[in-house]
């Protein structure tokens, strides 16, 4: 493993993610950024929301938890979904797809894994699976594309937090 840590980290990109995830959540709820505020006990104010939601200031790890429980989403997977939708180290993370969507994808070379998502789809019907990087490997080896190009590709069938989408298992190498 490199001991270079990923531009990502050292930008403002996950401050980014976390805020565009963030205010993904807040609408899908249908809130405003002030029912939001009033939500919280630490009663921030509604301009600090606005700078979390642009990525302009950077949230603190219990900010994040407190609104992550105010809009009923644990963290970890908010922080997940974040990463993933905004393709940060997908292919080292376990991924959380939307089978439905996938199956809707006519590319060529992701063909295959139609009858996968299918079959998938059959056990679970919510049609949402978490995909782990040596799961993502596998499925790479099989249909012949690189695995960096296998989990960016299912970075873009990222399940929405409050549809209901919620995994039903996970995939084990």
């Amino acid at each position: 493993m490199s001991t270079d840590a990923p531009k990502e980290l050292a930008t403002g990109v996950i401050s980014k993610a976390m805020g565009q995830e963030l205010r993904r959540a807040r609408e899908a709820r249908g809130w405003t950024r002030q029912e939001l505020v009033e939500s919280l006990p630490s009663k921030i104010g509604d301009r600090t929301l606005l700078s979390y939601e642009h990525g302009i200031r950077q949230m603190t790890l219990s900010r994040f938890a407190e609104l992550s429980w105010a809009l009923s989403i644990d963290a970890p997977t908010m922080f997940a979904r974040g990463l993933q939708r905004a393709r940060i180290l997908v292919y080292s993370s376990t991924l959380e797809v939307d089978l439905h969507a996938l199956l809707r994808d006519e590319r060529p070379t992701f063909r295959p894994l139609r009858q996968w998502a299918s079959n998938a789809l059959n056990e679970h019907p919510n049609g949402i699976v978490q995909v782990e990087p040596a799961v993502v490997r596998n499925l790479a080896l099989f249909i012949g594309c690189d695995k960096r190009e296998l989990a960016e590709h299912f970075a873009r069938f990222t399940p929405d937090a409050l549809k209901g989408q919620w995994p039903t298992f996970l995939m084990n190498a």
